[in-house]
């Protein structure tokens, strides 16, 4: 049986910080989806890797903020060069953000190999693969400690990040909601009407940057990419209204964090089993089998009902050649 003071100790803090990474990449995800960019992730973990080196060639540093700095840095200007590219080579987004991502990728490697940096520990897996279970509420007792803003003061430093970075896409999206909107469905469309439509998804861009940045010194990239698709498209399939589609978005990405995590830090120890599980690696596979079983179930959507709908087209005295001879 779990001791309350062993959850807010060392169950809570990882819970929570899965959780609200979960939250705002998927929020941010929507958007994303509907401007075919949902790979901004994944692109953004790639390119970390050179501005982690430059802020190491830099400071001469490898402690968390130095690092955290130059991934940012270099995912804002990732973020500007996908943009760049794109308009001024006129492709799609996937294909600018393969340009830039490859490039910048390279880049880190050959600054790594080149510099001198490699004998150095940089903790470059720390960034992409994260450290969940490494974050711990000392000092942590029983279920006051919740309401005491003097033990709320000494919470770990991801969980606080990203419990700020949660409430600013939240802030971000209820303040720009009808222009992401309208930028993300019409562009020119929102131009005509005055809407900034380029500086809106560019805004966009960056928020996405900023929270896929956080979330990497906690959660990994596998984690924070899985986020920023599988509960959008997974609320996409339900559902054709942007504003339940951003609910169930946000209903995937908490039960995804709060379920993962439970089935890693608690189902090997039902199960008898001697090694537990990766919280953030569960977490992703959570929210992978809940964008499959949208792709499956959804009522309108779903395979399995567009499955019954061509049969029941071609089924003989409704539809097909039996049909059209009545």
């Amino acid at each position: 049986m779990i001791e309350l003071r062993d959850f807010l100790e060392i169950d809570l803090p990882a819970l929570a910080t899965g959780t609200l990474a979960a939250l705002a990449c998927g929020l941010l995800g929507n958007f994303l989806l509907l401007q075919r960019r949902s790979l901004l992730g994944d692109a953004v973990s790639h390119v970390v890797l050179p501005g982690i080196v430059i802020a190491f060639l830099v400071t001469g540093s490898v402690g968390t903020w130095p690092m955290m700095f130059g991934a940012g840095a270099a995912s804002v200007a990732s973020v500007l060069l996908i943009d760049l590219v794109q308009r001024a080579a006129r492709i799609e987004p996937g294909a600018a953000m393969g340009v830039v991502l490859t490039t910048l990728f390279a880049l880190g490697v050959v600054l790594l190999e080149q510099s001198g940096a490699r004998a150095v520990h940089l903790d470059v897996q720390h960034a992409l693969m994260g450290s969940l279970e490494g974050i711990v509420w000392l000092g942590a007792r029983d279920a006051s400690d919740l309401v005491d803003p003097a033990r709320l003061a000494t919470l770990p430093e991801p969980l606080v990040r990203l419990a700020i970075v949660a409430l600013a896409v939240l802030l971000f999206l209820l303040l720009l909601r009808k222009e992401l909107a309208i930028a993300s469905f019409d562009p020119d469309h929102a131009t005509s009407l005055g809407i900034p439509a380029r500086g809106i998804g560019l805004l966009l861009l960056l928020a996405s940057a900023a929270a896929a940045v956080a979330a990497f010194d906690a959660v990994g990239a596998i984690l924070t990419i899985a986020m920023f698709v599988c509960p959008p498209a997974a609320a996409r399939m339900l559902t054709d209204r942007l504003g339940r589609q951003i609910g169930l978005s946000a209903l995937f990405a908490v039960s995804a964090g709060v379920l993962g995590y439970a089935l890693a830090a608690w189902m090997p120890l039902a199960l008898g089993l001697e090694r537990g599980l990766g919280a953030a690696g569960t977490i992703a596979v959570v929210a992978g089998g809940l964008l499959a079983l949208s792709i499956l179930f959804a009522p309108r959507y779903g395979a399995f009902a567009r499955a019954r709908a061509r049969s029941g087209r071609t089924r003989p005295g409704v539809g097909g050649e039996a049909g059209a001879g009545r």
